[in-house]
């Protein structure tokens, strides 16, 4: 398959494939007689792992590293992504609250469909939660999940000073009655 077709076959410019090929990521297994590109079924199938690898926000520079590399290299690449995802989703979301703080219109959040601690709250209420069914929800969450418990109320939009406050009694559930 020569690069023009190889190229309208996964969707990419044809110049995307000369680069791919430029900088070693993807070579043509042969030319033909008149000198053009030839790629075969196994060329084919390199470029769908890096357009897979590409999709999951993978470097062209970590995708060479990984075509060809043990599972378990892939895997722990492929880890890292979700975790540099989570930092990228925190700083997002972060932003998102500054500018609904600075524009001073909570209700912007519940527009743009993100789940806020009023929101959550109501869904709890609608759920049938009394304040004490919430109250035993966080206890359990912290005493279960610290680390995800705090992730959550983050999540949820809380000031870092009513997350110690709700973490602080959810540890200590006594002195909180």
């Amino acid at each position: 398959m020569n690069v023009s077709a190889l190229a309208r076959r996964h969707r990419l410019s044809r110049s995307t494939l000369l680069y791919y090929d430029r900088i070693g990521l993807l070579r043509p297994g042969g030319r033909s007689p008149s000198g053009y590109r030839d790629y075969s079924a196994g060329d084919e199938e390199r470029l769908r792992q890096i357009c897979l690898y590409r999709s999951a926000g993978l470097s062209l520079a970590g995708i060479r590293g990984l075509l060809g590399a043990p599972r378990r290299e892939l895997a722990a690449a492929l880890e890292q992504q979700v975790f540099e995802l989570s930092a990228q989703i925190d700083a997002l979301r972060a932003r998102q609250h500054l500018i609904v703080g600075l524009l001073r219109k909570p209700r912007i959040l519940e527009r743009a469909g993100v789940m806020s601690r009023k929101t959550w709250t109501e869904l709890l209420r609608a759920s049938g939660f009394s304040d004490e069914d919430m109250r035993r929800w966080h206890l359990d969450f912290e005493r279960l999940e610290p680390r995800r418990h705090q992730r959550f109320l983050e999540f949820l939009g809380l000031s870092p000073a009513e997350v110690r406050t709700i973490r602080g009694w959810a540890r200590s559930p006594r002195r909180s009655r």
